[in-house]
């Protein structure tokens, strides 16, 4: 522009770099200030004077360092001239600068945030999933225990036999504490090893069905998940009753989900099936914790047939 004022290109290229070092020392000044320091919405007019004030000191810069460097009496004119010109275009660029970087850094500060919130969620999740998988293990410890103490007496061969299933068990548990999602064959596999504790305990009372398709086996659910609604299966099926029980678990994949469901009788004169045991709440815990959802656990009485249907997605 300068050049097409009938300025010589020595002239024009002295006022533009000059000009544009200012003003890029100017841009450079407002963005660093807001990566540190976010203006408040009361605090938008420190903001406007910062870009005045930057835009004044651009112009001036131009008006006192040009001349040193290019003497030209009518150059000289010119420059005086187009000092507003100047100033309000250094106060639209710098105030565009400022404007753009405000948002930026804003939103930085914005993805940061639920950045950390995020983390502080997954912890607080992670460490109440903990929780609840450490409040399953002591209840049916206790009762193993007993059941062990019951049997050295009068067949200390079945009490050795518990031993070794308690402890396969619960080696077992400890290799899938960093596991948060397991495939339902060695899910299964691990009940078995529980199952086979409580057949000890309860002896010819407790009979298991476990059917399972070839296309249900590799879907993956929550680890340590199925232990605790069986264990309330039993709890309400042999508790109160003297007569053979089975307990049934059936598998099988619905669309997008791994549906499992688990049966067992009950007697309702001496039972209370209403699924608001420690045991179900906390697998309905555990299931809204890792998916979000509160429609993953489902529970029916009929028949005297109690049900326990639980759904997980496959992802």
């Amino acid at each position: 522009m300068v050049h097409d004022f009938g300025f010589i290109w020595y002239i024009a290229l002295t006022d533009g770099i000059v000009s544009s070092i200012l003003l890029a020392a100017a841009c450079w000044l407002i963005n660093n200030n807001l990566r540190y320091y976010q203006p408040g919405k009361g605090s938008y007019i420190n903001l406007l004077m910062w870009c005045l004030s930057l835009a004044g000191i651009c112009t001036a810069g131009c008006r006192w360092i040009i001349p040193y460097l290019s003497i030209s009496t009518v150059y000289m004119h010119f420059l005086s001239q187009s000092l507003t010109i100047r100033f309000f275009t250094d106060f639209l660029a710098i105030g565009w600068m400022a404007m753009i970087s405000m948002l930026w850094y804003s939103q930085q500060d914005h993805k940061q945030t639920e950045k950390r919130k995020s983390e502080a969620e997954k912890l607080a999740r992670d460490a109440e999933l903990y929780n609840l998988r450490q409040q399953l293990q002591p209840h049916f410890l206790f009762n193993s225990l007993n059941s062990i103490n019951a049997l050295i007496g009068f067949k200390p061969n079945e009490a050795r036999k518990m031993i070794h299933q308690l402890s396969d068990f619960l080696r077992g548990t400890l290799k899938k504490d960093d596991q948060l999602l397991v495939p339902l064959n060695d899910e299964l596999q691990h009940l078995n090893l529980y199952l086979d504790i409580e057949k000890v305990r309860f002896g010819h009372r407790l009979d298991t069905e476990i059917s399972c398709d070839k296309h249900c086996g590799e879907g993956l659910l929550p680890s340590m998940l199925l232990q605790p609604i069986v264990e309330n299966a039993i709890k309400f099926g042999l508790y109160d009753t003297t007569e053979k029980v089975t307990v049934s678990i059936r598998g099988e994949i619905e669309g997008n989900n791994l549906v499992i469901m688990v049966q067992n009788p009950y007697d309702p004169q001496t039972s209370r099936p209403k699924g608001t045991g420690f045991g179900l709440r906390g697998v309905q815990r555990r299931l809204y914790l890792l998916f979000a959802r509160n429609d993953l656990m489902e529970t029916h009485q009929n028949d005297n047939i109690f049900t326990t249907i639980i759904k997980i997605p496959q992802v």
